[in-house]
Order: C-alpha cells, then structure tokens, then sequence
C-alpha cells in the first residue's frame, strides 16, 4: 500500500486538522495532489483525506471505472505521509456528502473537518443533497481551478454565506472556526483534469485497437 493507511470507520478520538477531498477521482490525477498540497500548507492541516465515493449521485455510472481500481491508483498517485485515501463512504454506507459529515463528525468529535472543493463545485453545490447542512456542518475551502471567478463568486452558494467568507490572509485559521465558514483561495491552477485524461485514455484505446473492415 503506498502512503498511510485509511482512517477507521469507526473512529477515534485524536484532535487534529483534517481536510476532506471528496469525488469520484475517476481518475485521481496530479490536480488533486496539488489541491491538497496547498490545502496543507495554507489552511494549516495535519492530514487530508481523499474520499473516493463508490458512485457519484450527480454522475453517470457509464464511464466510471471499478471503485477498487479508483481507489488503488488514487493511492498511487497521493504518495505523501499526509494524505490518506479512503473508500470509507462505502464503509459507513452514506451516499450523500451531507449524511457523510454529518457521521464523521460522530464518530472522530476531537477532529476539527474542512471540507475541499474546486471553485466549480461550488457553482454547482446547490444541486447537492442538503447542501446548506454542509456549510452549517463543517468550515469550507474552495480552490480556483479555472478563470471564472466572478461567476463563482456570483453564485447562489457564494451569495447565501458572502457574510461568512474568511479573507485569504486567514485561511490558516478556517478550521477553527465555527461554521458556516468559507474562504475562497485564488491559486495558480494546474493543468491536470480527469475529464481530458479519460478523453486521453479513450483516444488512445480507439488508436491502438485494430479496424475490422
């Protein structure tokens, strides 16, 4: 197994950081390191834990490849004492993010949970089940990926909690904080994207299989 072994479903009760990165990693890529990379640095973390979900609510299963294999190049590509890849919502048995912080929170009380998103997640979190639950759960970080931040930042979820958004400056301080609670972190954005790597793969599969003609 490469990196530290998952979380316990079951819990414990050690008091630290944790930023949950949760998603389909279908497949992860080096965007997703970079992310949690700076999630450590910026917001303070003692670990991040990758939350490969068994099946996306909001996502076609068409495509999506075997939650094992996910789970297992995730692994792969983490490569760091730091963060932690888990199927542990196939564990607890939760399909929703909101069902999944909320059982977290029960079962780890001393661990203080940021939950980590793209800024394009946050455009579309009000199509998530119970998504205020999540803001009023557990404090918010959202990395810019893209060049459309002032879509982002006009959006419902933006608007809803815009009295609640931390300044970058105190992005170190977001997990102590009582939520709801966000900050918006405008960053260099990597170039790496699982849709064009599947894009990628598909080509290169069409190339390589031989025409019957």
């Amino acid at each position: 197994m490469n990196g530290p072994p998952p979380p316990n479903p079951w819990g414990d009760r050690r008091r630290r950081r944790v930023g949950l990165l949760g998603g389909s990693f279908n497949p992860a890529h080096a965007g997703h390191r970079h992310i949690s990379l700076l999630a450590l640095a910026r917001l303070r973390l003692d670990e991040v834990w990758w939350m490969v979900s068994p099946q996306n609510p909001l996502k076609p299963v068409v495509g999506m490849a075997p939650f094992a294999r996910r789970v297992d190049l995730a692994m792969r590509v983490a490569r760091h004492p730091r963060i932690r890849v888990t199927g542990i919502e196939a564990a607890l048995g939760t399909r929703f993010t909101a069902d999944t912080v909320s059982v977290l929170r029960r079962r780890f009380p001393r661990v203080r949970f940021v939950w980590l998103m793209g800024d394009d997640n946050l455009l579309q979190i009000p199509r998530w089940e119970r998504w205020l639950s999540i803001f009023r759960s557990v404090p918010v970080a959202v990395f810019a990926r893209g060049s459309y931040s002032l879509k982002v930042l006009s959006g419902l979820a933006a608007r809803r909690f815009s009295h609640r958004r931390a300044q970058p400056r105190a992005a170190g301080t977001i997990a102590e904080r009582v939520p709801p609670a966000w900050v918006y972190l405008p960053l260099r954005r990597h170039a790496a994207s699982a849709t064009e790597i599947r894009r990628r793969m598909a080509a290169e599969k069409q190339r390589s299989t031989p025409f019957n003609g």
